[in-house]
């Protein structure tokens, strides 16, 4: 058992017992290793903000306050990821720093396949500072648009889409594309995708994305490189799930 599935563990055992104690010895047998590890283990939770706390005493040991924790949560991966965006939204607050704290809790009580596929997915988001709002859709004020469905599953579905596309004079073209992962701020989103029209990797704003339909090809993998992007406004920031 690796370290982090371990803390998982550690938690949910002493959350099994509670609010009766349970010992170093016995959690270090338990886990098969030793009482030291255990004891780094429960210290480093405890920082990270778990309610243990240690009751004296012969029959002493660690306690759980299961009622400041949460019990285990199936958070899918894009459920995940969708928290993380929306907090990126208190930067400059003062609740930054224990936005970061809630995430990490979350994450820490998803299951361990699920947890990867959330860094994965996240992996593949951008965050996009210093916007100017060119082209006006969308901006300071005014909301962002309506992302349609087959845009937003895009990554979830693995498939060539077909789309119409506008620039910014207003002239349409259709495209197929392969979708490889989204860049976004608070005035606009991109689809960064491969563009088979281009023969290279495009970034394409939602709200100029005018049809879109799903065909039954799977692209062959490529990989998402910040420095192939070409986004002339602001600053790409990657996302992360901390």
């Amino acid at each position: 058992m690796n370290r982090t599935d371990r803390l998982y563990a550690l938690v949910e055992e002493l959350r099994a017992v509670a609010p009766r104690p349970c010992s170093a010895r016995r959690l270090a047998g338990r886990f098969e290793v030793s009482v030291r590890t255990v004891e780094r283990d429960i210290s480093a939770l405890q920082q990270s903000g778990v309610p243990i706390y240690a009751e004296p005493g012969r029959t002493g040991g660690y306690c759980l306050d299961k009622a400041r924790t949460l019990p285990p949560v199936n958070l899918t991966p894009g459920e995940a990821v969708a928290m993380a965006v929306a907090l990126r939204g208190l930067e400059g607050t003062p609740f930054r720093a224990t936005a970061g704290t809630a995430l990490r809790k979350l994450l820490a009580a998803m299951q361990g396949d699920d947890a990867a596929a959330a860094q994965a997915l996240a992996g593949r988001i951008l965050l996009l500072d210093d916007d100017d709002d060119e082209g006006g859709k969308g901006g300071k004020g005014g909301g962002l648009p309506p992302m349609p469905r087959m845009v937003a599953d895009a990554l979830d579905t693995r498939r060539v889409l077909r789309i119409g596309y506008g620039d910014r004079e207003g002239v349409t073209t259709t495209r197929e594309i392969e979708p490889l992962g989204y860049a976004g701020s608070p005035y606009h989103w991109y689809l960064m995708a491969w563009c088979r029209l281009r023969d290279g990797l495009r970034a394409f704003r939602t709200d100029r994305i005018t049809s879109v339909s799903v065909t039954a090809e799977v692209p062959v993998p490529r990989s998402l490189r910040e420095e192939d992007l070409h986004i002339p406004q602001g600053v790409l920031r990657q996302l992360t799930l901390s």
